[in-house]
């Protein structure tokens, strides 16, 4: 590859390594570099790191220039909306010049004081008590990531856990809040979570499996030398564990769920040393999840479900309601509706929140308990509605059952945050917070848009459209073309203040909401897995046909963007169709997804099979998989300008995996477009901490992005 800086990209070796399944052999020649203790590959991902270096160090000036405007338009020290948990208001803080967020809680007045104290950005509250210091925690590491931070029912106890690596392995400590005390008692390589018992006597927490699936539920007993108790254990590697408890605080919740299928187990809160009981066995292909609510005194769960009733599969979930007592007894409270997917239910004692996805937007509806008499046949659920035709809203911080209020959160692409509260009785909302954007943002000054486009097999695609005001008149224009398309997630609107850097330069950004998310329902979701998973792909391919036919862009003013799964988006995407972008952004990205299916003794892999087929048992998914895994599928193509950013620590996608990917696109590619790979040396998953850091690293890609867009000539 020629390249006109005097260094060169590094050249990997070749090591035969053959892999035999089914039959066929596929030779790789970079699987050497999966070992990250070998210094060999050490130095060989600290060349790519130069080599990007010294190709992306004209962009130093522009990439300032985006860490300013970033940094000018953000509120640095600021506060959140207090939220009520027993006798506290808790919120947190950031201070101007420090990376890392700052836990307090101050005082509430008396019982009946519901009112949140007003936001101060500039000092803190009267009666203030740090409970955590991130910036204090992270002193003398490159990194810093806080799991567990959770508070007894009685407010007496932490329990707050930390990663200092980036493998999202974390050690769980105890304070004391009375007096102040940090315990010497530690648990070591925890996953992030810690649930107390009602008495403050008991912290639950979890452990891992040599493939780094949450597998075990252990309760420790605070100040007692006896051994951590296993309370839970699932055997069956398909299956994560999670933990929690229903907002009532009445029960504790063990989540046990595959990609495909789930069980519940509760526990009376003020008996942790009981057992964990079912609430309905599983069955395979059917998911559910519980939470606790009271009507007319007597205790009940509510189960969101997609089970099969009368011959019909509840696709898109519905919802029972049974008594706790015998959850066998149950009865429908909100039946299936194919063109409303239900997402969860929220309980509060006086309230139901029914949260949906309706035309690839977030809905939710509310009804009042207090209106009720007896267990309701069908609830009688009212929509919360917003002018704006692209949104997001949903439940805020909500932690206390009895709150009288609901927290509602509010965004949309081109409206910053809003927090308010809701009267359910009277409908009225009060403004809490809005989210400051400094520098004198004015929404006006943006517009965006819903446009559909025409996928191959005439599936309609949305897309979301959002520029500055009179880019539209000024076509083509740059464009940004973002998608993920994986494990049912959906890309929904909301605000970005980096974002601004790119629209104020004339770059168009569109989100394409392709199958194998969850916009459109589970069906989307459905058809975008296993051996539906190239429609992901041809979805998004389509998309971009789409905005330059519609004249918004040309393929010389078009860069794409996806991460970690929508990694492998962007690796099949330059296979399939190079001569669409002038730029693919990959960041974290799973391009090498069938040698990491194949190996069930890497993270994730077994629980991987419900989403992408098992190929180490089943052929015929060995041979789809091989057919788009972007690794496998390089080829002598001239390839666009591609940047791959990937973690040395990242458990979750191997840095291997970028690594290799780019090794083989320097090998073969064509043409001379510059293939990078910029590898962070000490952080996982998520990329650097620290938001100064992670500013640094998004103006790093904006940099990158508006150069092969041609916005910075403009």
């Amino acid at each position: 590859m020629n390249v006109s800086s005097d260094v060169s990209a590094p050249v990997a070796k070749r090591v035969r390594s053959e892999r035999t399944h089914h039959g066929d052999t596929f030779v790789d020649e970079y699987e050497w570099l999966r070992d990250k203790d070998d210094p060999e590959v050490i130095t060989y991902l600290e060349a790519q790191n130069k080599f990007t270096d010294a190709h992306t160090g004209q962009l130093d000036g522009l990439r300032k220039q985006v860490f300013a405007e970033i940094k000018s338009r953000t509120q640095e020290t600021d506060m959140s909306v207090p939220s009520r948990r027993g006798r506290y208001w808790y919120y947190g803080r950031t201070e101007e010049g420090k990376q890392y967020g700052i836990r307090c809680r101050c005082p509430i007045a008396s019982d009946d004081d519901w009112t949140p104290p007003q936001v101060r950005a500039d000092s803190p509250l009267p009666g203030e008590e740090i409970l955590l210091d991130a910036n204090v925690e992270a002193e003398g590491h490159d990194f810093f990531s806080l799991g567990a931070l959770t508070v007894s029912d009685d407010g007496n106890w932490l329990a707050y856990s930390t990663d200092v690596i980036g493998n999202e392995r974390y050690t769980l400590r105890f304070k004391n809040l009375a007096t102040g005390e940090l315990l010497d008692e530690e648990i070591a390589d925890t996953a992030g979570g810690a649930l107390w018992s009602a008495n403050a006597a008991h912290v639950f927490y979890q452990t891992v499996d040599e493939a780094w699936r949450p597998d075990t539920v252990w309760r420790h007993d605070i100040g007692s030398d006896t051994d951590d108790v296993k309370v839970f254990h699932e055997p069956d590697e398909r299956y994560w564990v999670g933990m929690g408890s229903t907002r009532s605080d009445k029960y504790l919740v063990i989540g046990v769920g595959s990609k495909i299928t789930s069980e519940a187990y509760v526990l009376a809160a003020d008996d942790p040393t009981g057992e964990f009981r079912s609430v309905a066995p599983r069955v395979e292909g059917v998911e559910y999840s519980v939470e606790h609510v009271v009507i007319a005194d007597d205790d009940y769960f509510v189960i969101v479900h997609n089970e099969v009733r009368d011959g019909v599969k509840a696709e898109n979930f519905a919802i029972d309601i049974a008594p706790v007592g015998d959850p066998t007894q149950r009865r429908e409270l909100i039946a299936h509706d194919p063109d409303l997917r239900i997402e969860d239910l929220d309980a509060f004692r006086d309230y139901l929140v029914l949260s949906y996805r309706r035309a690839a937007l977030p809905m939710i509806a509310i009804a009042d308990l207090r209106t009720i008499d007896g267990i309701p046949g069908r609830a009688d659920f009212h929509e919360l509605t917003f002018e704006q035709e692209l949104c997001s809203f949903g439940l805020g911080s909500n932690p206390e059952w009895a709150a009288p209020r609901l927290r509602i959160g509010y965004t949309s692409f081109v409206e910053p945050t809003e927090i308010f509260e809701l009267d359910v009785a009277t409908g009225e909302r009060t403004l809490l917070k809005r989210q400051p954007v400094l520098g004198g943002y004015d929404p006006a000054d943006y517009v965006q848009s819903r446009e559909w486009a025409t996928a191959a097999d005439g599936t309609q695609i949305p897309l979301s459209i959002v520029r500055r005001k009179g880019v539209d008149d000024d076509r083509p224009a740059p464009l940004l073309l973002y998608g993920y398309g994986s494990y049912e997630t959906s890309i929904d609107p909301s605000f970005s203040v980096s974002r601004l850097s790119i629209l104020d330069r004339g770059v168009v950004f569109v989100l394409a909401h392709i199958r194998g998310g969850g916009e459109m329902g589970r069906y989307w979701y459905e058809h975008g897995k296993t051996l539906t998973k190239k429609n992901t792909f041809t979805d998004f391919v389509d998309a971009a046909r789409h905005l330059v036919a519609a004249g918004w862009t040309t393929p010389r003013q078009m860069v794409a963007e996806g991460g970690s799964a929508g990694g492998l988006l962007m690796g099949a995407v330059a296979n399939l169709a190079p001569e669409l972008f002038n730029g693919i952004l990959a960041s974290v990205p799973f391009v090498d997804a069938l040698t990491s299916i194949l190996d069930p003794s890497l993270p994730l892999t077994v629980i991987e099979w419900d989403e992408w087929g098992d190929p180490l048992h089943d052929p015929t998914v060995y041979a789809y998989m091989k057919s788009y895994s972007p690794y496998e599928n390089v080829a002598a193509k001239p390839y666009p300008p591609i940047l791959a950013l990937t973690s040395l620590n990242d458990t979750r996608v191997l840095f291997t995996e970028a690594a290799k990917w780019v090794a083989r696109l320097q090998e073969l590619s064509t043409s001379d477009n510059l293939i990078l790979l910029k590898t962070e040396m000490s952080a996982g998953h998520g990329g650097v901490s620290g938001r100064y850091k992670q500013w640094e690293e998004i103006a790093f890609e904006i940099a990158w992005i508006l150069q092969q867009t041609g916005a910075i000539t403009r």
